[in-house]
C-alpha cells in the first residue's frame, strides 16, 4: 500500500506532502483514491458506532420533529433560493 510506506519513510507532514507532489499526476490521483476510500470507510464505520450507542438520537429526533411540524424545506427548494 502506497499510504503505508509513504509515512515509514517520512516522518512529517511536509515531507509526506513533499513527496506526494513529486509523484506523478496519475500516481497521485491513486493515492487519492486509495486515501479517500479508506476516509469514507472510516467515516461509515464511525456512523455506524454513533447510531448504535445513541450519540446521534438528541439529532435524529430533533430533525424528525422539525419535519413533523413543518419546520424544513425541501433541499432543491433551500437550493434554488440561495
Amino acid at each position: 500500500m502506497l499510504i503505508a510506506y509513504i509515512y515509514s519513510e517520512m516522518s512529517t507532514t511536509t515531507e509526506i506532502s513533499a513527496a506526494i507532489r513529486s509523484l506523478p499526476p496519475s500516481e497521485r490521483w491513486k493515492l487519492l483514491h486509495e486515501f479517500a476510500d479508506e476516509l469514507w470507510s472510516e467515516w461509515d464505520l464511525q456512523i455506524e458506532s454513533d447510531l448504535k450507542s445513541g450519540k446521534l438520537d438528541d439529532f435524529i429526533n430533533q430533525a424528525r420533529a422539525d419535519i413533523s411540524a413543518s419546520k424544513v424545506r425541501p433541499l432543491d427548494e433551500v437550493i434554488r433560493d440561495s
